[in-house]
């Protein structure tokens, strides 16, 4: 393996929807050759361009890979990325810090003594399922009991109505995300760069590379030595730029061959520079 100093193996934190893997309606018109990665009630649900599966199979044989998602551990656990499981893995947008598979209960402590500053679940919840938000709600869930989604009809979603929810909720310790059809309410010091620095004082690598595409990755991004992230997405749509954050010329399923090729090229440069 290429390294960080002392042999250690350089971090790559890589978000999952839309940056990595894609969902059929994530999929561009004329899609390359894929891979299904995904499988819910025996159907097909995301997929890897055939590309993409050597290229992430050669990054996780150089690096320490750890994907990282907002998604729940129930739906973590559909996904099958080339490889086998991950050793360690950042799940509920750093809820859940996955240690071989299991929720690590130090970290568990953690993100609770963190979350007692924000405003608790309940009252975002019941913000969100107002009714006012009817015409264009459709479903609304708690994710591990730590924040909130909504599935919504985004034709009917007023753009003012986002930004009045953002504001209400920055008030109390949140923040808002607009994901696709899925609206998320996320509490402030819930993020995936916390848990990805745990990750890197666990393992002592000193170089962390990172992909995302929403603003939910941001801090993420921002953390790392080395970020990329794909010309589509919430960052994207918001024209969301930091200095040595590299944009994918490619959108679609295509930015995430791409985005695996600048981290492999990366890697190699970065952990060298520290030797």
């Amino acid at each position: 393996m290429t390294g960080s100093a002392g042999g250690v193996p350089p971090l790559v934190v890589c978000d999952l929807d839309r940056t990595l893997i894609y969902s059929r309606s994530a999929l561009d018109a004329d899609p390359p050759a894929l891979q299904c990665v995904e499988r819910i009630r025996g159907a097909d649900a995301a997929y890897l361009s055939a590309p993409a599966v050597s290229l992430l199979v050669e990054l996780r044989r150089r690096s320490e890979f750890v994907p990282t998602t907002t998604r729940t551990r129930e739906q973590y656990a559909r996904v099958t990325l080339p490889g086998g499981p991950a050793r360690f893995a950042i799940v509920a947008n750093g809820g859940h810090l996955l240690c071989d598979g299991v929720s690590d209960p130090e970290w568990q402590r953690t993100v609770q003594d963190r979350l007692a500053r924000c405003a608790p679940l309940a009252e975002v919840r019941d913000r969100l399922r107002a009714p006012a938000h009817g015409a264009w709600l459709l479903r609304e869930r708690s994710a591990e009991e730590l924040f909130c989604y909504a599935v919504v009809e985004r034709d009917l979603l007023p753009a003012d109505v986002v930004a009045e929810l953002a504001a209400w909720a920055a008030d109390r310790g949140w923040a808002v995300s607009l994901q696709g059809r899925k609206l998320y309410l996320v509490p402030v010091p819930l993020t995936k760069s916390a848990a990805a620095a745990e990750v890197a004082r666990r393992t002592g690598a000193d170089t962390v590379l990172a992909a995302g595409d929403s603003l939910l990755d941001a801090d993420l991004l921002e953390y790392a030595d080395v970020a990329v992230r794909p010309a589509h997405g919430e960052l994207h749509d918001t024209g969301w730029k930091r200095p040595g954050v590299v944009v994918t010329a490619a959108a679609g399923v295509r930015a995430g061959e791409e985005l695996l090729r600048v981290l492999l090229s990366r890697i190699g440069v970065y952990a060298g520079a520290r030797d």
